[in-house]
């Protein structure tokens, strides 16, 4: 029931999504996408996200119809999982202006995969520096102001 409740979601936030991206205006000079092309592909990535999502689900659902299994719709240690998350999150937004984006990103990310890739705790440190290393440069090369923070770059 839960996936099913995410895949709607994640359809609803593509449509309107894409919906939004035709709102921004199109410029008569410059470059020929424009700036709809970064949004456009987010909405894609989203699509296939809820794809997959969906495909995952007619599996098991198979798998279940084949063991005749049936569980509880919403699980406490989930939503507890799940509340710990949100309140992560908040944290993480409360810090990022202060931090910075490479600092707060890293430490938002490192012990979420540390919880949920256990014991692989060097493979976790570097994916959460290198990844929100990335993702600044990337950022910064298109333009997009992040929150410098404690770094002097």
């Amino acid at each position: 029931m839960v996936d099913r409740v995410i895949l709607v979601c994640t359809i609803v936030v593509a449509a309107v999504y894409f919906y939004a991206t035709t709102l921004i205006p199109s410029l008569e000079i410059g470059d020929p996408l424009g700036p709809k092309a970064f949004p456009r592909l987010i909405g894609v990535a989203l699509l296939i996200a809820a794809a997959m999502l969906a495909l995952e689900m007619w599996k098991e659902r198979g798998q279940a119809a084949a063991k005749g299994a049936g569980g509880a719709p919403f699980d406490p240690a989930v939503l507890k999982v799940l509340a710990v998350v949100a309140i992560w999150i908040g944290i993480y937004y409360a810090a990022l202006e202060g931090l910075g984006y490479i600092v707060a990103t890293s430490a938002f990310l490192f012990p979420l995969m540390a919880w949920f890739n256990r014991g692989k705790w060097l493979a976790n440190a570097l994916s959460a520096v290198v990844f929100a290393a990335m993702t600044y440069w990337l950022f910064v090369a298109l333009e997009v102001r992040l929150p410098r923070g404690v770094l002097p770059f």
